[in-house]
């Protein structure tokens, strides 16, 4: 059995959300609160790990979603596409 290549960088939260079947708020919200363990959010460089840290107010939050541990949660192969 072939070790699996996933595409490198991170997979688009909208594509994320379109294989959950949910909106993008709901990848987001479990990514921060570690319920969906599909990757990480990051502040200013810093891991944003509370729902009430989801403020604009605050900056940016940025979301890494890993191919790989997509692929293990979900079965879906992402092969770069953005939608």
């Amino acid at each position: 059995m072939s070790e699996q290549e996933f595409h490198p960088g991170s997979v688009p939260v909208a594509v994320a959300a379109r294989v959950y079947g949910k909106d993008a708020s709901w990848v987001r919200a479990g990514i921060v609160s570690g319920w969906l363990p599909i990757g990480k959010a990051t502040r200013n460089g810093k891991l944003v790990t509370s729902i009430n840290e989801i403020d604009s107010r605050y900056g940016r939050i940025n979301f890494y979603i890993s191919p790989k541990l997509l692929y293990e949660e979900t079965g879906f192969l992402w092969k770069g596409e953005k939608r």
